[in-house]
């Protein structure tokens, strides 16, 4: 399997692709800093050069040719502003949405976030909520597709060890943490999981061994 993975440098991104490529699996990782090239090279992924905030969706699809799924893990990340919440979170995902049609690569995952049903709250920082509202942006424009898509919700994540041991159900499960680790490794596993095709699934850590939560998905 040829995977393209957008936000190729991010932290689950790079467990990804080690991931794959140790299961005999290609990946290509859109990058947007030459500099990270090496980290990716390192996890076992072929980087390009993509920046999904000026790139078009031609370029974006030249990149996808070929390929047998997509993975849109990229991420404005903390700190940054309104803006870019929007432009990346929202903008870029739909763009790599877009450019997967145009290539016909069906199979599309997709990283969001819990919590995307408090983004109203008053409990929730403004800056928070433009988050969680651009990511339930994204996620709305990719179930309007007619891609084969999972979308991924994990929960607050982590730099622990992988446990190898998750809940992974339909929304909403109560807020718990999951590592990043685990939740590359979910990843690995919806790649060739079509029952999972055409829902939207929560992730925390849990009870059940990573495979056998996937299978268990009707």
């Amino acid at each position: 399997m040829r995977v393209v993975i957008a936000g190729g440098h991010g932290q689950i991104a790079l467990l990804l692709e080690q991931q794959l490529a140790t299961r005999g699996d290609a990946a290509t990782a859109l990058v947007r800093n030459p500099d990270h090239f090496a980290d990716v090279q390192e996890a076992g992924a072929v980087p390009v050069l993509c920046d999904l905030e000026s790139a078009t969706v031609d370029s974006v699809a030249d990149y996808l040719n070929g390929a047998d799924a997509a993975v849109f893990a990229a991420g404005a990340g903390a700190g940054s502003g309104a803006a870019r919440k929007d432009t990346v979170d929202f903008g870029a995902a739909a763009l790599f949405a877009t450019a997967a049609a145009e290539a016909g690569v069906r199979r599309f995952l997709q990283v969001s976030t819990v919590g995307i049903e408090s983004a109203g709250s008053p409990s929730v920082s403004p800056e928070f909520a433009v988050y969680l509202k651009a990511k339930k942006a994204a996620e709305d424009d990719l179930r309007s597709r007619s891609l084969d898509w999972t979308i991924l919700r994990p929960g607050p994540l982590t730099d622990d060890a992988p446990t190898g041991l998750v809940t992974l159900a339909a929304p909403v499960l109560p807020r718990s943490p999951v590592t990043r680790a685990d939740v590359a490794a979910v990843l690995a596993e919806l790649l060739t999981a079509p029952q999972t095709i055409g829902k939207t699934l929560e992730l925390v850590n849990g009870d059940t061994p990573i495979a056998d939560a996937v299978r268990a998905i009707l």
